[in-house]
């Protein structure tokens, strides 16, 4: 004979329990935030305050000047937003970061270095491969893709090669020892003469 006891749970009660868990269920990972790498890529480009961090950082630790090092290797980063780690991963996004002697910095570039740290698009202009991460003895960055090479102490200006344009710098200062977005790019990164 069936429990007829008037708290006893029916079927029908305990079909609506699973699915009001379920629903709970979903609302919470809806709610749950998701750490930013596991986003699709976002579009949108560098924006002042942004911090900077390592493409291969899983951690997502910013990046500090003593990590800019000190030979003609520089470093490809990303932006990130200085709240909630929303990483800027678009591929016409990626940044590269180079220590340069001061001294050699053309006025204009100074104004939006910080300090003998620049930032420019890592992204070719002339068919948007990404630039070689060394700068080599001749201190500039160099596309190998089509042999493009461009003057980081003179605002990215094009040495030579098919790139039709400069690469975009990207102003930057330092707060509280890390390498800060102080500004948008210079132009839009990406290839060709007109984004």
């Amino acid at each position: 004979m069936a429990d007829t006891h008037p708290l006893s749970p029916t079927a029908t009660d305990c079909q609506r329990r699973t699915v009001l868990r379920g629903a709970a269920g979903l609302v919470l990972a809806w709610l749950t935030p998701i750490r930013a790498l596991a986003q699709e890529p976002s579009g949108a480009a560098p924006a002042a305050g942004d911090l900077l961090v390592r493409v291969d950082d899983p951690n997502l630790v910013p990046i500090s000047a003593e990590d800019v090092p000190y030979d003609p290797q520089g470093l490809m980063v990303w932006a990130i937003t200085p709240v909630g780690d929303v990483v800027k991963n678009h591929p016409m996004q990626r940044i590269f970061v180079a220590r340069l002697d001061p001294a050699t910095l053309s006025p204009a570039t100074r104004q939006m270095a910080a300090g003998d740290i620049v930032a420019y698009s890592a992204i070719c202009t002339h068919n948007g491969c990404e630039v070689d991460v060394s700068l080599g003895e001749s201190q500039t960055i160099f596309c190998s893709c089509h042999s493009s090479t461009f003057d980081p102490r003179e605002t990215g200006y094009l040495v030579n090669g098919p790139a039709p344009r400069p690469l975009p710098q990207l102003p930057v200062r330092i707060a509280d020892a890390r390498i800060v977005v102080a500004g948008a790019f210079t132009d839009t990164p990406g290839y060709g003469l007109q984004m």
